[in-house]
């Protein structure tokens, strides 16, 4: 399923993607960059998902897990509630093919995301993710 992504372009930020839950970030629209990422970007291998503690990241997080649990040689490892920087020890340390994070960082609390890594807990953009979904 494509998304449409014609009034989103401004949630895929440099270095994540933010916006209002769930107008412009909902468990549809988490599911579908989960789903795209397991195909194109993380490929096979272990897959780590981590939230923050926002009212909205449970669903999130839920979402993401369960269409990970079901992508082809993807293996998941479910970190639960924990800062950004553990997830990136998580990341680094289980030799993880990379992360999602269920996180808005500073933004207020109507809003969420997702930082997104590679092997190594190198940052994925926003701009890359929004690239692998046109």
């Amino acid at each position: 399923m494509a998304l449409d992504l014609s009034n989103k372009k401004s949630i895929f930020r440099k270095y994540d993607i933010r916006g209002v839950y769930p107008q412009e970030v909902s468990e549809e629209f988490v599911g579908e960059v989960a789903r795209v990422l397991a195909e194109k970007f993380f490929k096979k291998g272990r897959v780590v998902v981590g939230r923050d503690g926002r009212y909205s990241s449970p669903a999130l997080y839920a979402e993401a897990v369960r269409i990970l649990n079901q992508s082809p040689g993807i293996e998941v490892i479910e970190a639960g509630i924990l800062t950004t920087p553990c997830f990136f020890f998580i990341v680094n340390e289980s030799g993880a093919s990379g992360g999602m994070m269920i996180t808005a960082s500073h933004n207020p609390k109507d809003h969420n995301g997702i930082k997104v890594v590679g092997r190594g807990a190198c940052d994925f953009g926003g701009e890359d993710i929004y690239a692998l979904l046109k």
